[in-house]
């Protein structure tokens, strides 16, 4: 029963892919993530705990009935690893040859992430017939530091900067619809940047 009920919200996302290799997706993805119920204290000397508690921080365990706050980040990782193109189907989809496309990523003008099996790079900045227009102005704001879930996240955020018809819009709507590529790449240049 679980089996078929995965395979419908699967199916519903648009992931074309086995509940196994879902869950598969989903192990690795937790397991790169920090360990089960951290204590946050550790990381900060008493001075930096109690400055930190001053301010309302909780630096207490998890406790067992809370839910865990990287299931989201998992079920990100899961979904951006499986809908990933591999590097011959980039190629393939850009017409161009293999190393074409690692010579990209090199400079930039592509992301992805080494993964068993080769490069992986997330089907975002694809279009049907090719790059999302404006795509290298925006890698190369992108900080070098920051990883490639952070700027799936970011480039599939509705931004209110980008408005399209009176509502905001995500990075990718605003590049495919025609949008300035600059103004993306100003706000891609302060992702990591505390608020």
């Amino acid at each position: 029963m679980t089996t078929i009920a995965l395979e419908n919200v699967l199916a519903k996302a648009g992931l074309n892919v086995k509940p196994s290799e879902f869950l598969a997706l989903v192990e690795d993805a937790a397991r790169r993530l920090t360990p089960p119920n951290p204590n946050p204290s550790q990381y900060f000397s008493s001075d930096q705990q109690a400055a930190l508690e001053d301010v309302g921080l909780d630096l207490s365990h998890q406790s067992e009935d809370e839910r865990d706050y990287r299931a989201r980040t998992v079920a990100a990782h899961a979904v951006l690893a499986e809908s990933a193109l591999t590097v011959g189907e980039a190629a393939a989809l850009l017409g161009v040859d293999d190393s074409r496309i690692r010579h990209r990523l090199k400079e930039r003008r592509l992301t992805g992430w080494k993964a068993q099996g080769g490069w992986r790079l997330p089907n975002w900045q694809f279009t049907p017939s090719g790059v999302l227009p404006g795509l290298d102005a925006v890698l190369r704001a992108v900080p070098e530091d920051q990883p490639v879930l952070v700027i799936a996240a970011f480039m599939s955020t509705p931004q209110p900067d980008l408005v399209i018809n009176g509502k905001p819009a995500t990075p990718r709507q605003w590049l495919l619809a025609g949008g300035d590529p600059e103004i993306v790449a100003q706000l891609a240049a302060t992702l990591g940047t505390p608020i």
